[in-house]
């Protein structure tokens, strides 16, 4: 045998003995049909789904066109042109547009990617209502005690909701061995997060990691003391929305996995949406307060304490313009929450990836637009 043939075999057996690059070899990138590919929890839909009304709410809030280099193009193309699955805007609790792309429809499940991370932010409200945790000003080794070792007895709670713990964290999607890809594709989140360490002091600068969200769900874990974090999303949050469909959560691995809370909320548009829903109502869903309105609030006011980014709260990406407040939490690949409060309209887009467009600033341009 040739010493490069050996030396290929070698690194082919190394890297299909590890889970985490078996699995980028397998997969390559993350993709919008990972959600079938990973070991999940069932999230479940309800017997009486909550169905927005359809219909129109003036003729001028459907989006017919968009111009592309100087052409006008009808607003479908635009949207197939630019890798979009789902697109879907809701005012007043009426779908006035509704187009799936690539084969998707209604019933689709699509993964979140890090739109994840506004359900793991809710939860943390939650589990703060209900008595799991008892502050967000809380150093995080109360629950995780072996990460005393790293340093991280400065970084509180607080720090992961605004990213701006200081640990040190390669958030590329596209480099196999950054840290988001062991996180993504390893079978062993926890043993992963033991590796974290510290970049900078925690409260000085704001630098938006996956690995903040997933230390959150390493807590979330912790102090449930065995609900796991897809049955206590199920039983708080998503099943008093109706959802329309059963989603899933995706793990780390079948046995005792963690759920991935930095992204891997696999669910359709539409209860997508709701998540939107909640939010525009202050928690509250129909009669029912879900979320404390004050973690809402709370949620959605800009800071700029502790190195905290004026654009961004608990996970949710905040914009303020000419008095007018939006907001939304995003995903890889183009995936969007959108919700804009004094037209009380909801945008929910899906893609396989972003296209040429800068989703947000559409959103803006529609919603400031539309009677």
């Amino acid at each position: 045998m040739k010493k490069s043939h050996f030396f290929i075999l070698l690194i082919a057996s190394v890297l299909l003995n590890s889970c985490h690059f078996a699995r980028v070899v397998v997969y390559l990138f993350p993709d919008i049909d990972d959600s079938r590919r990973f070991p999940s929890n069932i999230l479940h839909g309800s017997n009486h789904p909550f169905t927005f009304y359809k219909g129109m709410v003036g003729n001028n809030n459907i989006p017919k066109s968009a111009v592309v280099h100087g052409r006008v193009i009808p607003f479908e193309e635009f949207l197939l042109k630019n890798n979009t699955v789902a697109y879907l805007i809701i005012k007043e609790d009426t779908i006035v547009y509704e187009k799936y792309f690539m084969g998707k429809d209604s019933s689709s499940i699509i993964p979140s990617f890090s739109m994840a991370s506004a359900y793991t932010s809710a939860l943390i409200g939650c589990a703060l209502a209900d008595g799991y945790i008892q502050s967000v000003d809380e150093p995080i080794t109360h629950y995780l005690p072996e990460l005393s070792l790293n340093g991280f007895d400065s970084i509180t709670i607080k720090h992961l909701l605004q990213s701006t713990s200081g640990i040190k964290f390669k958030e590329s999607y596209n480099d196999i061995f950054s840290d988001f890809s062991k996180l993504y594709y390893g079978n062993n989140v926890r043993k992963n997060m033991k590796d974290f360490y510290l970049m900078e002091k925690p409260g000085t600068a704001f630098r938006f990691q996956s690995g903040n969200l997933q230390l959150l769900g390493w807590i979330l874990q912790r102090a449930l003391k065995g609900e796991t974090i897809t049955h206590y999303l199920d039983r708080r949050i998503w099943f008093s929305l109706d959802p329309q469909f059963d989603g899933s959560w995706s793990l780390d691995k079948e046995q005792e996995g963690l759920e991935k809370t930095f992204c891997c909320l696999n669910a359709t548009a539409r209860d997508f949406a709701k998540l939107g829903r909640l939010y525009l109502n202050k928690g509250k869903w129909q009669q029912k307060q879900v979320i404390p309105a004050e973690w809402v609030n709370e949620s959605l006011i800009p800071s700029t304490t502790e190195g905290a980014s004026e654009g961004f709260k608990y996970q949710w990406w905040l914009r303020n313009k000419n008095g007018e407040q939006a907001f939304m939490t995003t995903g890889h690949l183009g995936q969007y929450i959108y919700v804009y409060p004094s037209k009380k309209l909801i945008i929910v887009r899906l893609g396989k990836g972003y296209g040429s467009i800068n989703w947000p600033r559409l959103f803006y341009d529609y919603a400031t637009h539309m009677d």
